[in-house]
């Protein structure tokens, strides 16, 4: 099962990173508001992400069902990552995007207040 969380915590950061890079790309490139750009991402995204998670959660579907010699330590692996990915998919589809909205919503705050709105990754432009 602890092998499992390890692939799980994987699989979810992968999701989670194609939303935000999605979302920030569009935010930096194209200019779009920051809510904007997090809903799109989440919108453009949302096929691909499940895409994986349920291609996931089926190519672990023998470890849940398994039987015989070893079903034990199969099961276990196999429920806690079918489990841990649908709450990844839920999570990762309708809570990241909005999660990110808040963070880089704040850091924009907190860089016009300190007087940063010209520095990017430690230089000024």
């Amino acid at each position: 099962a602890q092998i499992g969380l390890v692939l799980l915590i994987g699989m979810a950061a992968k999701n989670a990173i194609l939303i935000v890079e999605f979302a920030r790309h569009r935010r930096e490139q194209e200019g779009e508001e920051i809510k904007v750009a997090a809903r799109e991402a989440g919108r453009l995204r949302f096929r691909a992400v499940c895409m994986t998670a349920i291609s996931f959660i089926l190519g672990i579907m023998p470890l849940v069902i398994a039987t015989g010699a070893g079903a034990f330590g199969q099961r276990s692996l196999g429920v806690t990552v079918f489990g841990g990915m649908l709450a990844a998919l839920v999570i990762g589809t309708f809570f990241i995007p909005g999660f990110y909205a808040i963070v880089q919503g704040t850091r924009e705050k907190l860089k016009t207040k300190l007087g940063m709105e010209n520095i990017v990754g430690g230089k000024v432009q």
